[in-house]
């Protein structure tokens, strides 16, 4: 029994005593589980320490150990070494974006891709349909992909930098499908894996739905920082990190060649595994002349790049190039056919075609020209925000002050008519004093519609 009573000891929470049930640990959690949820405990908020908390309820030190480890891989609280544990950021909702319907609202809140250039796709489309083997492209066969798609995408992505085998890429069902595949083959529950402080926020969700931990490393305008992610390392045992090295998503944060060298050492230093999402690489090799290389090409035993076709092409299509070392390959294929059994030939037939044609680069330098576009529109309309990261992003990273409750703000700036997605969306980790909004900019029918989108944005902050 503890000396000191702590009935009327300031704690940032209580859970009721008498509420308890065996197994303890297990009643904590619930407890502390439905507090989150219910709003009781805000996003932040640090949570007494473990010592502290079991002298209150009269229970062992491990108890409350495995108690909060439980909530930590459900991904709703999360521990700094040296500082305590904290309520996670978005730990009681949901942070997906889709493409949910919005009425009388311009979107610039979810990414698309410049739908106006599909109309590019229907020919290869009528191609498609009149080959002779058009029918084998409708069965279970090749759940990997066919050989001569592969071949395809290889030679798609040997402009950004990637060689690699037959035997060493599949054809998956868009950029979002790979990111499963790929935890769901080498991850477990519990696991760790480093990402940027603000990171794409669908990852955020699935990292949530398998329990698997994110742990937030800082950065600055080249990237991630590589003492902040050999740190972490030394403290936490770790298996994997999360970078977008091309464009963050959703800073628009470009790591620099330097950056990713560092980075590479400390990842082959603590043999981490890299999961590079490289979907902006369209916008980025050939085209931004310091760009060098992708990450994988300095570890590509340790990393799966992933080559989304969804922004560069095709939206619709869902269509993904998964390359990954040897040492993944088998993993990999079991999950690729538990999860989708296969990606869809014809689909990827479509995508073939518009590389071998050449429309497919054609597609992809339309939309870098309406990425100029829309970059120099916003531009006009938030001309003292400092360009920082990729000049052609499909969105845009603007620094705001005095918006603190993202919800309210997201829910009050759709009444005016205009809907966007507030930072703490994006959260990693703790909520930082800094507050930004994510603005897309190839989500509207028309450059006239995005500038109605972001005259509105823009009387509403001011």
């Amino acid at each position: 029994m503890p000396v000191n009573s702590f009935d009327n000891y300031p704690m940032s929470w209580k859970p009721e005593k008498k509420a308890l049930k065996r197994p303890f640990y297990e009643s904590i959690a619930s407890l502390l589980e439905q507090d989150i949820i219910k709003g009781f405990l805000a996003p932040g908020t640090k949570l007494p320490p473990q010592r502290e908390l079991a002298d209150f309820l009269d229970l062992n030190f491990t108890t409350i150990t495995r108690a909060y480890k439980v909530c930590e891989v459900k991904g709703l609280i999360y521990a700094i070494t040296g500082k305590g544990t904290f309520v996670s950021p978005n730990a009681a909702r949901s942070i997906t974006i889709s493409t949910d319907k919005i009425k009388n609202c311009i979107d610039l809140g979810f990414v698309a891709s410049f739908e106006q250039s599909n109309g590019f796709v229907s020919e290869a489309m009528q191609k498609v349909m009149n080959k002779n083997y058009f029918e084998q492209l409708l069965n279970y066969n090749d759940p990997t992909g066919i050989p001569h798609q592969k071949v395809a995408g290889l030679n798609w992505m040997k402009s950004f930098g990637i060689q690699a085998n037959q035997e060493n890429i599949s054809i998956v069902s868009g950029a979002q499908n790979a990111l499963a595949i790929t935890l769901t083959a080498l991850f477990e529950p519990g696991n760790r894996i480093a990402t940027d402080l603000y990171t794409y926020s669908n990852f955020i969700e699935l990292a949530k739905m398998l329990h698997i931990q994110l742990v937030p490393i800082p950065g600055d305008k080249c990237g991630m920082l590589p003492d902040e992610l050999d740190k972490q390392c030394m403290q936490l045992n770790i298996q994997g990190i999360f970078l977008m090295p091309s464009c963050n998503n959703p800073t628009t944060i470009m790591m620099s060649d330097v950056r990713k060298q560092e980075v590479a050492a400390v990842i082959r230093k603590h043999r981490l595994i890299l999961i590079e999402d490289d979907i902006h690489a369209f916008l980025t090799a050939g085209i931004i002349p310091d760009y060098q290389q992708p990450m994988f090409n300095l570890l590509p035993e340790q990393s799966i790049y992933i080559c989304g076709t969804s922004k560069p092409i095709c939206s619709g299509l869902r269509v993904a190039y998964l390359v990954y070392g040897d040492a993944f390959r088998e993993k990999i294929l079991q999950a690729i056919f538990n999860i989708n059994v296969k990606t869809s030939s014809l689909d990827a037939e479509i995508i073939t075609e518009l590389i071998l044609s050449g429309k497919a680069h054609e597609i992809a330098s339309h939309k870098q020209q309406l990425a100029q576009d829309a970059n120099d529109m916003y531009a006009q309309y938030f001309p003292q925000q400092r360009l920082i990261g990729h000049p052609l992003s499909f969105y845009r990273w603007l620094s705001i002050k005095d918006y603190n409750d993202g919800v309210l703000l997201e829910k009050d700036l759709k009444q005016h008519g205009v809907r966007v997605f507030h930072s703490d969306r994006f959260l990693s980790g703790s909520t930082t004093p800094n507050k930004y909004l994510r603005i897309a900019l190839s989500s509207t029918s028309s450059l006239d519609e995005l500038k109605i989108g972001l005259k509105r944005l823009k009387n509403y902050l001011c």
